[in-house]
């Protein structure tokens, strides 16, 4: 990462969005809210081996065992986004050590782990609104009793691939490649727009 660097400075992706984030924002019924870079990194292992019980025990919590879930790591999560794919984030670690550490367990047992973490970004979708504003432009069924805490899917949002976490029934992140970034936050802040008063 950047603060290592002398004469760089990191900078979240979506910076130049904040006001407009904070200006959406309604009370308690939606706040948009940009999360601060993590650490992260894609882990590609065997899911019938014992690889990732030696990775969860080196992270210092089980991955989750099914896909589409997450659980909660010592300073981050474990999301399973598919049969042999996981994503790891640290809010603690060094991007470049952790990425090391993880792939150095992985591929002891023909796993492989990549650091992510300047790949992705995520914005907090908080609120009773929450769900409501993202089923403008997501096709999944975000009723909490089908996409409850503990969930993550990959899906679209509006244009744009998102991989979307439930942290509780109020409560959800849009983890997104920085790339596409922008397009998510404006689209938030357009969709936001139906809920002002």
């Amino acid at each position: 990462m950047a603060d290592g660097i002398p004469g760089l400075t990191l900078v979240h992706p979506l910076e130049g969005r904040r006001d407009a984030l904070a200006a959406a924002s309604v009370g308690t019924l939606l706040s948009l809210d940009l999360e601060a870079p993590v650490a992260a990194v894609d882990l590609r292992v065997d899911p019938d081996g014992s690889g990732p019980a030696a990775v969860g025990a080196a992270v210092g919590a089980a991955l989750p065992a099914r896909p589409d879930t997450w659980t909660a790591l010592p300073s981050g999560l474990a999301l399973r986004l598919g049969p042999d794919e996981w994503l790891l984030t640290s809010t603690t670690a060094d991007p470049q050590d952790w990425e090391f550490h993880v792939d150095e367990t992985a591929s002891a047992h023909g796993g492989m782990a990549v650091d992510v973490s300047a790949q992705r970004t995520s914005v907090r979708v908080r609120g009773t609104a929450a769900r409501d504003l993202l089923a403008f432009g997501c096709s999944l069924d975000l009723r909490p009793a089908a996409f409850p805490r503990g969930r993550c899917a990959q899906t679209l949002l509006g244009q744009a691939a998102v991989v979307l976490v439930a942290y509780d029934v109020d409560d959800l992140a849009l983890i997104v490649r920085s790339s596409f970034a922008g397009y998510v936050a404006d689209w938030l802040v357009d969709a936001a727009a139906e809920f002002q008063p």
